[in-house]
C-alpha cells in the first residue's frame, strides 16, 4: 500500500509539474504588440492572427504614428514591447539606424514586392501594405460655401478654401509627415515650403490623427480633410456626402511594415509572428482594406478606388524622409504647430 500511494505521489507530483510547466509556456507565449493601426481594427487582426496561432497571445497597443514612434524611442534602453506591426516604415528605418531592431527574414520573404523589402540582407523590416495620400470633399458643404471642387494640390493654397480646411499635424500623424515629405519630393524643397504657407492660411486646425480630418469632412463638420485613402474609401462606401480626391500631380505613400525589436524575450514567437504577417492569409486580410499590399498580384480591386492607383504613387525616397525626419518635423512645427488642435492627455 505504501508503494502504490507513494507511486502516486510520484505520478500526481509529476502531473502537476507538467501542468506547471505548460503553464509557465502559455504565459512565455505572449507578444506585446506596438502599431499605428486603426482602434476598430486591433481585435480583428488579434483574433486573425490567433485563429492560426492559438499558442500565441497578442497584447496589442496603438497610438498614432508619430506618438508611437516617439514612444519606442524613449523605451530604447529598456523596451516594453516585442514586436512593431503597421507602423510607417520611415519609423522603422529610423529605429533600425538607432540600432534597435533585430534581423530576420520572414518565411515568403522574397514574394514579397520589391518595393516593400528593407535594402539590407538580412532585413530589419517588411512592409505589408502601403498607404496613401487622399482628400475627402464633402460634396454639400462643398456647395453651400461655394467651393471648387480642387483636383490638385497647389488648389489648396487658394484664397477660395480659407478656413475650409484641415489636415493632420506631421509630428503625431504618420499620414500630415507622408504629406509634407512627398510635397517637398514633389515640388523641391523652397516651393514646397511655399506651398505650404499658402495651405496653412487656409486651414481651420490640424489634427493629430491621419483619420479625424476625412471624419470631420464626412460628418459637415469641416468642407476638406487631406487624410489618407483607406479612411476615405471606407466612409464613403458608408454612404458618406464626400468625393475621394487624388491629386493629380501624384500621391504621396508609406508603407506600414512589422519589425522585431532587439532584446525580446519572446525571440521565437516574434519570428512565427513575423512569418504569419507576410502570409497569404495576413496579405488576405489586409486586402479587405487596403488596396495596395506586399504581394500586389494576388491583390483584389477594391469598390471606388481608381484603377490605375499604383501609376499615382510619387518614386518616394523611403530613406532621404527618415534621414530628414526631426529637422522637417523642427521646421513645420516653428512655422506652423499654432493652429493644432490640443493633444490629447
Amino acid at each position: 500500500m505504501i508503494r502504490i500511494y507513494t507511486h502516486c505521489l510520484a505520478v500526481a507530483a509529476f502531473a502537476l509539474f507538467l501542468v506547471t510547466h505548460a503553464t509557465l509556456a502559455g504565459a512565455q507565449s505572449q507578444l506585446t504588440v506596438y502599431g499605428a493601426f486603426e482602434p476598430d481594427e486591433s481585435k480583428k487582426w488579434a483574433d486573425r492572427f490567433n485563429k492560426d496561432h492559438p499558442n500565441i497571445k497578442l497584447n496589442m497597443i496603438r497610438s498614432s504614428t508619430g506618438t508611437m514612434t516617439a514612444r519606442i524611442l524613449a523605451e530604447k534602453s529598456n523596451p516594453q514591447a516585442d514586436v512593431i506591426w503597421r507602423l510607417a516604415n520611415t519609423s522603422l528605418i529610423i529605429f533600425d539606424q538607432q540600432g534597435m531592431l533585430e534581423a530576420y527574414k520572414p518565411k515568403g520573404y522574397d514574394k514579397v514586392d520589391a518595393r516593400f523589402r528593407d535594402k539590407k540582407d538580412p532585413p530589419m523590416w517588411v512592409g505589408h501594405m502601403a498607404y496613401m495620400a487622399a482628400v475627402c470633399f464633402n460634396t454639400v458643404e462643398g456647395a453651400k460655401h461655394k467651393l471648387p471642387k480642387p483636383e490638385s494640390w497647389k488648389d489648396f493654397a487658394k484664397p477660395a478654401y480659407k478656413g475650409h480646411l484641415v489636415m493632420p499635424n506631421p509630428g503625431s500623424s504618420g499620414t500630415g509627415f507622408l504629406d509634407v515629405s512627398s510635397w517637398i519630393q514633389l515640388f523641391g524643397e523652397a516651393d514646397a515650403w511655399t506651398l505650404m504657407d499658402g495651405i496653412h492660411a487656409n486651414i481651420s486646425q490640424y489634427t493629430h490623427s491621419g483619420s479625424k480630418p476625412c471624419a470631420m469632412a464626412a460628418s459637415g463638420e469641416v468642407p476638406i480633410g487631406i487624410s489618407w485613402d483607406m479612411r476615405a474609401i471606407a466612409l464613403k462606401n458608408k454612404g458618406a456626402p464626400i468625393d475621394v480626391i487624388f491629386p493629380k500631380e501624384g500621391l504621396g505613400w508609406d508603407l506600414e511594415g512589422s519589425a522585431i525589436l532587439k532584446g525580446t524575450k519572446n525571440l521565437n514567437a516574434a519570428k512565427t509572428f513575423m512569418d504569419w504577417i507576410v502570409s497569404p492569409a495576413a496579405m488576405e486580410l489586409y486586402n479587405e482594406s487596403y488596396a495596395l499590399i506586399g504581394t500586389p498580384a494576388s491583390a483584389k480591386p477594391l469598390p471606388n478606388y481608381p484603377t490605375d492607383v499604383n501609376q499615382r504613387l510619387i518614386k518616394n525616397d523611403f530613406w532621404w524622409a527618415a534621414s530628414n525626419r526631426e529637422r522637417l518635423l523642427t521646421e513645420w512645427l516653428k512655422r506652423y504647430d499654432a493652429k493644432s488642435e490640443p493633444k490629447p492627455k
